[in-house]
């Protein structure tokens, strides 16, 4: 595996090149700013990009409007955004562009390297992995009950394959029915989840986040 990082901390990147080193993971290339990250994945065509949310020069969301672009242009490429703080509009952001090859989490959560290896591989072979303190945030833990259980059994798989990353079309081909009938049942699970029309193109980022909130319960 192959990957490139974003990072603008020496000390950090400098300890994720070793993590990932000591892993069997090859790090192609590093940059300490959000611009540089076009250009290395450009160059590189690396199998997972790894990025620092606040970068230089206003360490605002640099590194976020960086991975966006990236998804724009090699949709591809798998990306794992690593965060001081939970930011929701930033996850929203990154995850309501396509679920697939996805990841968002604290950086705390590299101390534990195991599972952040684990993360990494998963999420470079197209999985998602999201922090559970994004999901609660996202998720306002105010619900009480398990809404997903309303969900019929096709609803359930329909929701599955939300999560990882497949369009209405892709969904249809999978399941072998019309694409019709897919947006039937993603509209059937937007109201059982109560998420309302207001919400708009997050409504199925937040789909996506409960069905994942019950996975990592």
């Amino acid at each position: 595996m192959r990957v490139v990082i974003a990072e603008d901390s020496v000390l950090l990147r400098e300890g994720l090149v070793r993590l990932l080193d000591d892993a069997g993971i090859e790090t192609v290339a590093t940059v300490g700013d959000g611009p540089g990250l076009l250009g290395i994945v450009e160059e590189h065509a690396p199998d997972l990009a790894i990025v620092d949310v606040r970068m230089p020069p206003s360490f605002t969301d640099e590194g976020l409007r960086a991975a966006l672009a990236v998804r724009e242009r090699r949709p591809e490429t798998p990306i794992l955004v690593l965060s001081q703080y939970v930011e929701e509009r930033y996850a929203t952001d990154l995850i309501g562009g396509g679920a697939q090859g996805i990841g968002y989490l604290l950086k705390e959560r590299v101390s534990d390297v195991a599972e952040f290896i684990d993360a990494v591989r998963r999420i470079a072979a197209g999985g998602t992995v999201i922090d559970p303190e994004v999901i609660g945030q996202l998720l306002g833990r105010r619900r009480t009950g398990d809404p997903l259980r309303a969900l019929t059994p096709r609803e359930h798989e329909v929701l599955g394959l939300m999560a990882q990353g497949r369009s209405n079309g892709a969904i249809a081909q999978d399941l072998v029915v019309t694409e019709g009938a897919v947006e039937k049942h993603i509209s059937n699970i937007f109201m059982k989840l109560d998420l309302q029309p207001a919400q708009g193109g997050h409504r199925r980022v937040m789909a996506v986040l409960a069905y994942l909130g019950r996975a990592e319960s």
